[in-house]
């Protein structure tokens, strides 16, 4: 039976449920699996914080961003969007200085530009997450089964590839077809708990309650 739980992409924990396989079991990693990773989410400064924290992840691993989250958090002003549209050149060198967080110049540059950007995105629709929210999939993007098969290939989709081009349309960078999809799985705008996983039921029913932001 293990045997055929990894062929699912499938591990057991130390409780006994089986989870999608990528947490580990890291402690951290667990929770960030269980609680976070595929809720739906309608707050501005945790999407704005998500998107951003993606492009840093870019070429690295997410559990290594996760655990510099805090820091990261404390050096963007909680990726409060307003505030960091304002940061300038001090602020940049201060950030190249931080050892807490991935001291990259373009990911920094381009975390306040993605700001001032996101600032105008709320401005015409009214939040950020009524913008998102309107690239939700539809049911005839979405595998027939969510397994490790279908999943191991899809880094991308079509509506991953249409949000990109839109925002970088919109002046947003670091936000390749990729990244916009590992951002859409943890915000939930697709729910990729595998089956059998045992938060698969738990993440579908939050998104089934939710209500879209902007009547979408």
């Amino acid at each position: 039976m293990a045997d055929e739980d990894v062929k699912k992409g499938l591990l057991r924990g130390e409780d006994g449920q089986l989870r999608c396989w990528w947490h580990g079991n890291k402690p951290d990693y667990l929770v960030y699996h269980d609680a976070e990773w595929g809720r739906p989410m309608a707050d501005d400064r945790r999407l704005f914080e998500k998107i951003c924290l993606e492009g840093f992840q870019s070429g690295l691993s997410w559990l290594t961003i996760l655990r510099k989250r805090e820091n990261f958090r404390a050096a963007f002003a909680g990726f409060d969007v307003d505030r960091v549209a304002e940061f300038g050149e001090a602020d940049i060198a201060r950030l190249l200085t931080d050892a807490g967080i991935v001291r990259h110049r373009g990911k920094i540059v381009s975390t306040i530009n993605n700001a001032a950007r996101a600032r105008e995105l709320r401005d015409e629709f009214g939040s950020l997450a009524a913008y998102f929210w309107r690239h939700e999939p539809g049911p005839e993007e979405r595998p027939a089964r969510c397994d490790h098969a279908s999943l191991s290939v899809l880094a991308q989709t079509p509506t991953s590839k249409a949000l990109s081009k839109d925002l970088k349309k919109r002046g947003w960078s670091f936000v390749g077809p990729t990244t916009v999809y590992a951002f859409m799985q943890a915000m939930g705008l697709v729910n990729d708990h595998l089956e059998g996983c045992c938060m698969r039921q738990t993440v579908e029913a939050e998104r089934q309650a939710f209500r879209r932001p902007g009547g979408g």
